[in-house]
């Protein structure tokens, strides 16, 4: 969300105000920029946002307008918990252990390679302490925080449309993080970057892993992956190209998601548009804990004929 054309701004007060939210997440890329006018922006788009942050907590993730000055601005402007540079942390809330990352990490290389491989090692650190079974017991959900996504299917040319994507499989096969999430059991992993939004069917390696043909989301054995970043901001909307096997909604208008965990079963997760004034998707991810493995992996030819795209 920018400091200029924040769409979403005037409705999460809004909310905020009624008592709706727990907490906000905000997934990378500040103000468009918090360095411009040395600093100016980044100062007058805190001010806007402490309609909301002054009353529920303010959750962040590095993105890639945070770099400049090795992201300097980010880290001091924020506090996040057991978090020194507010880069990578988790936190619980209710039922669920969220972990916040930066995938700028695999981008940025001029500030360090070794960070890439200091990440990955606290991450698995920390999903094995979440995975225990009597922290599973307490918190069954786990979602991750990233701003550049592992899938997309927009125009842009960004690493989501390629297949090696770097946060996916790392940088020369070392550091991926598909891998690691899927074996700790990541439930839901919420992305932004794209101007955009698209929910995926459950995925791993680039093949769709549905629940079952009626109810995909029902005991899926991959993670599920959301990308929401079309809160408002000065670059406006991302494109999209062809709809991928992978593609269960897609959507261009102005909005935000929201996510309720409702017991150690069932997450709600849905999508309100700015521009409708409406939901506009909306999906129940169910989680019966002790089901049995996956033992069909959908075709592409299913895949195809369950997508839906909201125009």
């Amino acid at each position: 969300m920018g400091y200029y054309n924040a769409e979403s701004l005037p409705h999460l007060k809004q909310q905020v105000d009624a008592g709706d939210f727990d907490a906000m997440l905000h997934v990378g890329d500040f103000a468009y920029d918090m360095d411009t006018d040395e600093g100016r922006i980044g100062d007058e788009f805190l001010r806007q946002m402490e309609q909301v942050a002054a009353y529920v907590p303010y959750m962040v993730t590095p993105g890639n307008h945070d770099a400049k000055y090795n992201f300097s601005h980010y880290k001091n402007r924020f506090t996040m918990p057991r978090s020194s540079d507010n880069m990578i942390y988790s936190w619980n809330i209710g039922r669920a252990h969220i972990i916040s990352f930066s995938t700028e990490f695999y981008y940025f290389l001029q500030y360090g390679f070794t960070q890439i491989r200091s990440q990955y090692e606290w991450l698995e650190r920390d999903l094995q302490e979440a995975s225990k079974q009597e922290n599973r017991e307490q918190r069954p959900w786990i979602i991750s925080l990233g701003h550049r996504p592992m899938y997309c299917s927009n125009t842009d040319q960004d690493d989501c449309t390629y297949v090696r994507d770097r946060v996916r499989k790392g940088l020369l096969g070392f550091y991926g993080l598909e891998e690691l999430f899927h074996k700790y059991g990541v439930d839901l992993e919420l992305w932004a970057h794209e101007h955009s939004y698209e929910r995926l069917w459950p995925i791993y390696d680039r093949t769709v892993y549905n629940g079952s043909e009626e109810e995909p989301y029902v005991n899926p054995k991959v993670p599920v992956h959301v990308v929401t970043g079309a809160s408002g901001c000065s670059e406006k909307h991302d494109g999209f190209g062809p709809a991928m096997p992978w593609s269960a909604v897609r959507c261009s208008d102005y909005s935000y998601s929201r996510v309720t965990v409702y017991n150690t079963t069932h997450l709600y997760m849905d999508l309100y548009s700015v521009d409708q004034n409406a939901t506009v998707d909306k999906f129940w991810l169910i989680k019966e804990r002790n089901s049995l493995p996956l033992t069909r992996i959908i075709s592409m030819a299913e895949a195809w004929k369950q997508k839906r795209e909201i125009l």
